[in-house]
């Protein structure tokens, strides 16, 4: 049944190392992923996506914490697990004298029900490149033999660790199109991806991971919601009245309004300059996005942990 918890992780931390030197990589992580989700992981650079999906693939053992997909632990139920689970890792380590279709067939036969492999190929465009051998494949054709790894086995899970890393627009297309049609047919996803975009396109929900921890989370229009648009204009001649319900500052030429309400402040503003006679030039008026917030997210807690350590 659609909804049904396919992943849940309670409480889970990933601690590296012992002593004065251990650090906490993930710290008190909860997820919840219903069957037929694709569920984003974000973050920046070193928040904890890859230990959050080494631990939750089994990879790695939690510190702290429960993990639990298909209802089983992905460490001690490694066995009984994997058949069920497809992987791609941000880097494969298929063996690079061998072609695509070699590698791939190997691959095929570690699988308990492995698709055709040149029906996979060419699920993931890569068929007129099967006899090329893995060291001759540019960094875009690897992820897709990756992909093509991960998939053949008909999994109910899929892991996806940045998976469009290195392609180009339109094999990106095309891997979205693959993704959003195997979660179509129930097909359980976890994401990571440095592609904003591509969260927005494919999650039903995602959480953003800042050192170690999750700081917002829900359905991307959730992320979104309440959080202020930017309305941007060349500093005119006349200096800009106070506009209800906004902050202003300028950048550089610039005057940047954050408002809560874009539609009623850029009436307010053009009605101003109307009246005022005033030309409002390189306007831009931008709603919030994914991407306002992950910078909003990543600037604001950056800044507060400055503010911290001033202050220690």
């Amino acid at each position: 049944m659609k909804g049904d918890p396919i992943i849940a992780v309670d409480g889970m931390s990933r601690r590296y190392g012992s002593g004065k030197d251990s650090f906490y990589a993930v710290r008190d992580l909860d997820l919840t992923v219903g069957e037929g989700q694709l569920f984003g992981l974000l973050g920046t650079n070193g928040a904890g996506k890859t230990s959050s999906l080494e631990v939750i693939q089994g990879l790695s053992r939690a510190t702290e914490g429960t993990v639990s997909v298909l209802g089983m632990d992905p460490v001690r139920q490694r066995k009984d697990l994997r058949p069920s689970v497809g992987i791609m890792l941000q880097k494969g380590g298929l063996p690079q004298d061998l072609t695509a279709r070699e590698s791939l067939s190997m691959w095929a036969g570690t699988c308990t029900n492995p698709l055709p492999v040149d029906d996979v190929l060419e699920r993931v465009d890569m068929r007129d490149r099967s006899e090329t051998r893995v060291k001759f494949l540019s960094g875009g054709e690897a992820r897709r033999l990756d992909l093509a790894c991960a998939i053949i086995g008909q999994p109910l899970v899929l892991f996806l660790d940045e998976p469009t890393t290195g392609l180009d627009p339109e094999s990106r297309r095309n891997t979205w199109q693959l993704i959003a049609h195997l979660k179509a047919s129930g097909v359980t996803i976890m994401l990571t991806t440095h592609y904003l975009d591509e969260a927005e396109s494919l999650c039903d929900q995602l959480a953003i991971m800042h050192r170690g921890s999750v700081v917002r989370s829900g359905t991307v229009a959730e992320v979104v919601a309440d959080h202020p648009a930017q309305i941007k204009v060349n500093r005119p001649t006349l200096a800009l009245p106070v506009l209800s319900g906004t902050e202003m500052h300028t950048e550089n030429d610039s005057v940047v309004i954050t408002t809560a309400t874009v539609q009623e402040t850029l009436t307010e503003l053009l009605v101003w300059a109307q009246r005022n006679n005033v030309t409002l030039s390189g306007l831009d008026a931008r709603a919030a996005s994914l991407e306002t917030v992950f910078l909003s997210i990543a600037d604001q807690f950056d800044h507060h942990v400055n503010l911290e350590g001033a202050s220690a």
